[in-house]
């Protein structure tokens, strides 16, 4: 009797975007028409999350997004939604880390 296995390494991924991230806002930061008042990414290991807009603390938009980072730019798509895809850059200030649009503008902080 003969018994042939095939392990394959799963890769971990370290990478520090993986986390949830937060942004209050006063309307989306997509080009969604529904207004919320926070806007969370969950971020996981295998380049894939979960999104979530709030308004007065209920869940009123939730989604799944992939993600990926080339050249240190993380690109966010959200497939199956009319959301255009977030183009953002990690950042470092006094009060922790952030993430910025590459137009310059606030996407989310790390919680």
């Amino acid at each position: 009797m003969v018994i042939i296995t095939s392990c394959s390494k799963i890769e971990e991924n370290y990478d520090p975007i993986i986390g949830i991230w937060q942004h209050t806002v006063k309307t989306a930061t997509n080009e969604n028409k529904m207004v919320v008042d926070n806007e969370e990414w969950i971020f996981n290991d295998v380049y894939l999350g979960r999104f979530h807009g709030y308004k007065n603390d209920q869940v009123v938009y939730l989604t799944d997004f992939s993600w990926s980072v080339h050249d240190g730019v993380y690109i966010v798509s959200y497939p199956g939604t009319d959301f255009p895809d977030d183009f953002v850059k990690m950042e470092k200030t006094d009060d922790g880390v952030i993430l910025m649009r590459t137009e310059g503008k606030l996407f989310a902080e790390k919680q």
